[in-house]
């Protein structure tokens, strides 16, 4: 028994459903906004480790998602791994960019031992001054603080690096202990970004 054969309106309405579940399947949407299952970085494929959302007080101040090359659970494996990562950031809110870079700052002084600040001093001020390069951080604003192997620690903000790369290859596990720490800035969105939870 021959099919009829399928019209251009057919097949364009399965491509179209196609479309939507792979694109449903390929993000997830944290506080509004859409993370990518997977990105490249260097010629390699990286993961979402997992995302949830920054809250300060009862206010959301930004959605944030951790990229590896492959899932970990345990923030010690995160720091150890030696390929590419990204740290991506999205504000849900406005907020001047002198005040955010000071909350990065007061995170790392709470996860990092004096002996370890004192040792990257040069790193962690050069960090610092980046944010006096970006006026504000606007709702919708996308930051990117990726760690690169051979390059160091790069910060990008839609898509335009903001000064220098950081060459330090020690000072990006010190990053990520803002959030991944002891003492994390939100201990919901240290569980969402391990992918122990939902924190969208």
């Amino acid at each position: 028994m021959r099919h009829p054969k399928p019209t251009l309106k057919m097949q364009l309405s399965i491509l179209v459903s196609h479309l939507l579940l792979a694109g449903s399947a390929a993000a997830a949407t944290v506080g509004g906004y859409p993370f990518d299952d997977s990105i490249r970085m260097q010629g390699k494929e990286l993961r979402l480790n997992g995302a949830g959302v920054r809250y300060k007080a009862i206010f959301s101040v930004y959605s944030a998602g951790l990229y590896l090359g492959e899932k970990h659970r345990q923030p010690a494996e995160i720091y150890a791994v030696s390929g590419p990562k990204r740290m991506r950031i999205v504000m849900l809110r406005g907020v001047n960019a002198d005040e955010f870079g000071q909350a990065f700052m007061a995170g790392i002084e709470q996860n990092v031992d004096k002996a370890e600040r004192a040792r990257l001093a040069e790193p962690l001020a050069r960090f610092g001054q980046l944010f006096s390069a970006i006026p504000e951080l606007k709702k919708g604003d996308a930051l990117a603080i990726d760690f690169l192997p051979g390059q160091g620690t790069a910060v990008s903000l839609n898509g335009r690096q903001v000064g220098e790369v950081i060459a330090e290859p020690a000072f990006y596990p010190v990053l990520l202990k803002i959030w991944l720490g002891e003492r994390p800035a939100d201990t919901k969105l240290k569980s969402a970004l391990l992918g122990e939870s939902d924190g969208a």
